[in-house]
């Protein structure tokens, strides 16, 4: 099974590094796409990330198709998290490989890559009183949620 979350254009480092931490934790590779709102050497970064941030398997991308170019991802392998989603996030492909996708913490998914992958964005729901959720809690959220049914996740402690 192979997971890989891909932040486009992410503006908040401690996001970040959180994010790099949890894609540790899960064997998952993290796949940034610029521009970015911070440098990669921030010590905020490192720090939400702890000692851990140079253990993450990192790639940096010059923009989405880039990364699309060289990740060579298959159809359906792509899913779109934004609160313009079509679908529930618990409708995500239960793939061997998948990229989570996600937009930046400011302006979320260009709207670009929402009308082309229209039918393949989801959504985690919330209460009207908030916007949306932290970055860093929807990434946990989606890959956890992506990881549920196989059997070798459940064997984790």
């Amino acid at each position: 099974m192979e997971r890989n979350i891909v932040l486009i254009s992410p503006d908040v480092h401690w996001n970040t590094g959180n994010i790099g931490r949890t894609c540790l934790g899960t064997d998952t590779s993290l796949h940034l796409v610029k521009p970015l709102g911070f440098l990669l050497d921030d010590k905020h970064l490192k720090r939400a990330g702890l000692d851990y941030w140079k253990n993450v398997k990192l790639f940096v991308w010059d923009d989405f198709q880039d990364f699309l170019k060289n990740s060579k991802p298959e159809k359906g392998e792509l899913v779109f998290f934004s609160k313009l989603g079509k679908k529930n996030y618990i409708e995500i492909p239960k793939l061997n490989r998948l990229f989570l996708v996600f937009g930046s913490e400011t302006k979320g998914l260009p709207d670009s890559i929402i009308e082309k992958y229209q039918e393949s964005t989801y959504y985690i729901p919330v209460k009207n009183s908030i916007r949306s959720l932290n970055l860093s809690t929807s990434v946990g959220v989606a890959l956890y949620e992506s990881l549920r049914g196989f059997e070798d996740f459940h064997q984790w402690k």
